[in-house]
């Protein structure tokens, strides 16, 4: 394990430096098994946080050719991390996804493959970026509009 192994895990993760370390330490230097380690520490984390209440956050919107709009009420903890990016472009995803997908409601919304990739769902997502942010953040509601129905 050296710095560039470090520095590459972290670019392409964007985890902690000591996360990716340690995360590279106990793959024995395999960056896959790195990004293994530390998706499901990132899991692990985002489970530790459920529990935390949710003031904050922000609500998106989005229209498709003028023919589909969706709103979007994503939620956090505090204002700080509502203003980042990451946070941000999760909202500007699911967006897309619900414009896209018409899930319903919001535990369709979860289960849905992310339409990104197709190897992890609205909900890993979401985890993602809580395990990234470390906060908790949860959908609140959401609206789509379709012209005509």
């Amino acid at each position: 394990m050296n710095i560039e192994d470090i520095k590459k895990l972290r670019e392409k993760t964007k985890a902690g430096i000591a996360d990716c370390r340690e995360a590279l330490k106990e793959a024995k230097g395999d960056m896959k098994k790195a990004e293994e380690f530390l998706k499901k520490k990132g899991l692990d984390k985002a489970s530790q946080k459920t529990k935390r209440q949710v003031k904050a956050g922000l609500v998106e919107s989005y229209s498709h050719a003028g023919k589909i709009g969706v709103l979007v009420e994503l939620l956090c903890e505090t204002d700080f991390v509502a203003r980042t990016e990451e946070f941000k472009s999760l909202a500007h995803e699911l967006v897309l996804q619900i414009a896209s997908m018409d899930p319903g409601n919001i535990k369709k919304l979860l289960s849905q493959e992310y339409i990104r990739d197709n190897s992890q769902t609205v909900d890993d997502l979401i985890k993602s970026v809580i395990g990234k942010l470390g906060e908790n953040i949860q959908v609140g509601r959401f609206e789509r509009i379709a012209l005509g129905k």
